[in-house]
């Protein structure tokens, strides 16, 4: 029984809830027991009990896909590189004629592994620029703009009332003598 099973089910005394009730299968999270019968109630059971899981949301957003592409480029880059300074530092030890073409190999392949980097950094700063950056005002320039948008409403009143006046043809009186 889970915990929000638990604060739901009335109060029993734990010597009812661990003994098998007759009549009921014991289900735990959602699979059937592997020593349950197959019997009639089994296939009713198993549609309305829960899901093996719940998809929750992510807390972080995923990778975009390009983001995503460049990094695992990267990671194969990189692990490359390594095996081959790990195999030049071998026959360097062994004293073999292939390790200076490995050792050469490996300075190449660090500096594509460098560039390999750089290029996930870019790919993920080229992609929040073109999709991911939602513009939204702080909270100054929001009260900013709530204040230009008051002193405006403010004025067009102010010429509405003018132009009220001089439609009546009075000579800018508010109220008759």
């Amino acid at each position: 029984m889970g915990t929000a099973e638990r604060r739901e089910a009335p109060e029993e005394s734990v010597a009812v809830r661990s003994t098998a009730r007759p009549g009921t299968k014991a289900v735990e999270g959602g699979i059937p027991s592997p020593w349950q019968g197959g019997g009639p109630d089994a296939e009713e059971e198993s549609r309305t009990s829960r899901p093996l899981w719940v998809e929750e949301p992510a807390r972080r957003h995923p990778m975009p896909d390009p983001v995503r592409t460049a990094a695992v480029r990267a990671v194969i880059v990189i692990a490359v590189t390594l095996i081959q300074a790990m195999v030049a530092f071998l026959c360097t030890m062994a004293g073999s004629w292939t390790a200076f073409p490995m050792v050469i190999g490996g300075v190449v392949g660090t500096v594509v592994a460098t560039w390999a980097v750089v290029d996930v950094w870019v790919t993920r700063q080229v992609w929040s620029q073109r999709y991911g950056v939602v513009s939204e005002p702080s909270s100054t320039a929001r009260a900013l703009r709530r204040e230009r948008r008051a002193r405006h409403r403010q004025e067009r009143t102010a010429l509405r009332e003018q132009e009220r006046i001089r439609r009546r043809g009075g000579a800018g009186q508010l109220s008759h003598p």
